[in-house]
């Protein structure tokens, strides 16, 4: 399982015209489910996530959690970060978790947001949909999380 996390000040999700959902201060987490992955692994990185020190202390070191912080957490499904690029100029899609699979372990990680961060603070995008994603990362601050190995 992979995310992709950006710090914003705002990133929000529209569909069809219509924006679905919105955030301010906190993380866009893109996420992509790899064949395999269970909700052992979800669970895992939705803590390491919610966790993870990427917020400025007073100091302007980065010692602070979206916990700390009581930022927000943006999580849109992100099919093609589970593409295998290492060869040859065109992604393969092998290594992704089938959609059912997938838009699962996607309901499962944010379901476990959910309850550790409440309702208004996660915002979600549409499994399958034609997205189109909008943000302000502040900094610029990107990481790229991943469970390498399965959980036991």
């Amino acid at each position: 399982m992979k995310g992709l996390i950006q710090r914003v000040s705002q990133a929000s999700v529209t569909v069809g015209g219509e924006q679905i959902a919105s955030i301010d201060k906190g993380l866009l987490l893109l996420l992509g489910v790899e064949k395999g992955d269970s909700e052992r692994e979800a669970r895992e990185l939705c803590r390491k996530i919610l966790t993870y020190r990427v917020f400025p202390d007073d100091a302007g070191r980065m010692n602070r959690s979206l916990l700390d912080v009581g930022g927000s957490l943006l999580v849109v499904p992100q099919f093609t970060l589970a593409a295998d690029t290492s060869s040859g100029t065109r992604p393969g899609f092998s290594l992704a978790a089938g959609p059912d699979d997938a838009n699962k372990l996607y309901e499962s990680f944010v379901a476990d947001a959910i309850s550790r961060l409440g309702p208004d603070r996660v915002g979600e995008g549409r499994f399958g949909a034609d997205m189109k994603v909008g943000l302000t990362n502040d900094g610029p601050v990107t990481f790229m999380l991943e469970n390498r190995q399965r959980c036991e």
